[in-house]
């Protein structure tokens, strides 16, 4: 599968959607980075922000909103919050 803008857009979602854990999120983006199967007409900045996900369960990085809303910009997106009662 061709990874592409979407594709990872999705991913950094259902990260802040708590649908999948930020293990999960870091090891999908290594195994795209050893796949090579990135979108060649955005490989560049696909492989910067697949990269920069590979990197968030290590302290030093880590993932905060607003490296979301950087890497999802990057991208083209922008996340939007919904505050609802619980």
């Amino acid at each position: 599968m061709v990874i592409t803008k979407t594709i990872v857009a999705d991913q950094i979602a259902a990260y802040l959607h708590h649908e999948i854990t930020l293990g999960q999120l870091v090891d999908w983006s290594e195994s795209v980075l050893m796949d090579g199967s990135l979108d060649q007409r955005d490989s560049s900045t696909l492989a910067d922000v697949v990269a920069r996900l590979g990197v968030a369960d290590v302290r030093a990085f880590g993932l905060t909103w607003e490296d979301c809303e950087i890497l999802l910009g990057k991208l083209g997106f922008a996340p939007r919050v919904d505050v609802v009662a619980a």
